[in-house]
């Protein structure tokens, strides 16, 4: 399966009798997957259809989708509510003679609310359904070439991440490599150690000292966290191999490779290795800002 970005851009255009719409599709990361339609009044039926075939081909990402409908050849009437007219009339002349002001002119009469009614023409039934029947056939247009983008944006990214997981075994053979690993190294900072607690110390106490050794030695020691490193680019490997929305799954292993990557510096007491570290960790960094995109 390929993988899918969460990121993505898609337009489609329809016409059915009198009525031309207009979709726009616009998807962005997020920890779950919703869809947000916005849909003119008299097509509101299309958000079942939506929601229907954008949760089957999307398992992550908000997208928003807003539907532009035109009718050609629908001109609003216009008529003037004599009701409410002739009561504004009765309302002027009552208080005519009371205050000093000018007659009413017909603009002004024609500006207050209700004595103008716009009526939106009728539509026809049959009309009506074949436009929202057209609208859901281009809704489906475009959420197929939302996921089209999307997958060829995941495959530039499947690219970028194997790139990353490459670097991050490349360090790590670098640290396992490093001088400061090597068994007399460990040894001479061992002894050194020791010599500076001897020094530190009134007596000799031979079981405290044996304790020290241990832990100096255990500190010393990043051979399990290369190990389960090792362990954590496998696993990036096959799950991008595998593809389909793994992004949870790789999200997970950035936390794994930042935590074992913490240890190794922490551990580290060569300028080498702890260099080397930090190298990995920038590299960790840029693997979990490329996973977030992903489905």
């Amino acid at each position: 399966m390929a993988l899918s970005s969460m990121t993505g851009f898609a337009r489609s255009h329809g016409a059915s009798g009198p009525y031309t719409f207009e979709w726009e599709l616009k998807s962005v990361n997020a920890k779950g997957f919703d869809l947000r339609v916005r849909l003119p009044q008299g097509f509101d039926e299309l958000e079942a259809h939506a929601k229907k075939r954008a949760g089957e081909l999307l398992s992550r990402g908000t997208v928003y989708a807003n539907l532009n409908v035109k009718r050609a050849n629908a001109a609003a009437s216009v008529r003037v509510n004599e009701d409410v007219l002739n009561a504004v009339l009765k309302a002027a002349a009552l208080i005519s003679g009371k205050v000093d002001a000018v007659a009413p002119s017909i603009d002004g009469l024609l500006a207050i609310k209700g004595v103008v009614e716009v009526a939106e023409p009728e539509g026809d039934e049959e009309e009506d359904k074949a436009a929202r029947a057209a609208a859901a056939e281009a809704f489906d247009k475009a959420l197929s070439e939302l996921v089209a983008m999307r997958k060829r944006e995941g495959t530039s990214l499947g690219q970028i991440l194997t790139q990353r997981v490459d670097e991050i075994e490349q360090l790590s053979k670098q640290a396992e490599a490093a001088p400061g690993r090597k068994p007399e190294a460990i040894k001479a900072r061992l002894a050194e150690q020791i010599a500076t607690l001897l020094d530190t110390s009134d007596r000799f106490d031979s079981d405290r000292l044996m304790q020290e050794a241990i832990l100096i030695a255990t500190k010393a020691d990043i051979r399990e966290e290369l190990d389960r490193i090792a362990s954590h680019i496998a696993q990036a490997r096959e799950l991008i191999g595998k593809g389909g929305p793994i992004g949870r799954k790789l999200d997970f292993l950035a936390q794994e490779f930042h935590r074992e990557v913490n240890t190794c510096c922490s551990k580290s007491n060569d300028i080498e290795l702890t260099n080397t570290g930090l190298a990995m960790k920038n590299v960790v960094e840029q693997f979990r800002e490329q996973v977030q995109n992903l489905e």
